[in-house]
């Protein structure tokens, strides 16, 4: 039987919460505490080092992640409480079509919390809508 040690990924992906910490133009950090889940492994161009964040899709950080990717992700409280260091990552605005398996994920994370969270979207219900957002390790500097 071979140990492997866990990755950030796999690590961020069982925390409760994540702080997402996106940046301004002027490189002010802005974190957000956020649910996380890994991502779907099924889904082309996935790997198992990539986690989904669920998020409303007029949110400052999704229009930070669109203008630049570079973040930072780090387990935390419900409240953003940091409970571990940051590592750096690039996260990308997943396409509408997305938002089925993204909410899946949800569901299949944090059950009935997540389902409850879910249903206006699944219904038909959210006047905003829901977006997934994929986040992958930053590349490591040469």
């Amino acid at each position: 039987m071979t140990d492997h040690a866990p990755g950030p990924a796999e690590l961020l992906g069982r925390a409760s919460y994540m702080l997402l910490t996106t940046f301004r133009r002027d490189g002010t950090p802005v974190p957000t505490p956020v649910w996380v889940m890994p991502a779907d492994t099924a889904w082309p161009g996935t790997a198992g080092d990539q986690l989904w964040v669920w998020t409303n899709p007029s949110a400052g950080k999704v229009k930070r992640l669109r203008r630049d990717g570079r973040c930072e992700v780090a387990p935390c409280t419900m409240r953003g409480e940091p409970l571990g260091r940051s590592v750096p990552a690039v996260g990308r605005v997943l396409p509408e079509s997305s938002v089925p398996r993204v909410l899946a994920a949800l569901t299949r994370k944090y059950r009935l919390s997540g389902l409850l969270a879910t249903l206006g979207p699944r219904l038909g219900l959210s006047p905003v809508g829901v977006l997934g957002i994929r986040l992958a390790p930053a590349a490591a500097p040469e």
